[in-house]
């Protein structure tokens, strides 16, 4: 009878792991978590800089900046954003359609612009700005709106 070995799907997920790094890699898993929680001193991020497309009609960076409000990497601020842009970015003028634009695209982490908010985390004075303000007016919901879902993208 031919040598018969086991399944990778029966053995752990630790077990599959070292044995396909080992064999591919020769890494083993506490080398590879050295490696991810001690990250080299010379490991260097770098970021894309933002076009903030200023030769944009604002009728076109309106429509971006509604549609970027919804499309966010967590559902808190595709809330919190969506009702904001729905109820104010019609009404902005040019100067406060691009704060709004800096505020929800300069930032690289989604979970910033949720701290700032909410005043969980003080604003950085780049992001400090009348827009930033009438969102955190917006997120304490004086009003007690209800918002559990994004409003319509194209209202009727």
């Amino acid at each position: 009878m031919a040598n018969i070995r086991t399944p990778l799907l029966c053995r752990t997920a630790k077990n599959v792991f070292n044995h396909l790094n080992q064999r591919f890699v020769g890494l083993t898993s506490t080398k590879l978590s050295n490696t991810i929680i001690n990250p080299p001193e010379h490991l260097e991020l770098e970021y894309l800089n933002y076009d903030r497309r200023r030769k944009d009609p604002i009728e076109t960076k309106k429509a971006r900046l509604l549609y970027q409000s919804r499309k966010r990497g967590m559902l808190e601020n595709g809330l919190l954003l969506s009702t904001f842009a729905a109820k104010y970015l019609s009404d902005m003028n040019e100067s406060q359609v691009d704060e709004y634009d800096k505020i929800i695209n300069l930032p690289s982490n989604d979970w910033d612009i949720f701290n700032w908010a909410m005043g969980i985390k003080p604003t950085p004075v780049e992001f400090e700005n009348g827009v930033m303000e009438m969102l955190k007016n917006h997120i304490k919901n004086v009003d007690r709106e209800t918002r559990l879902y994004q409003p319509p993208l194209y209202p009727e």
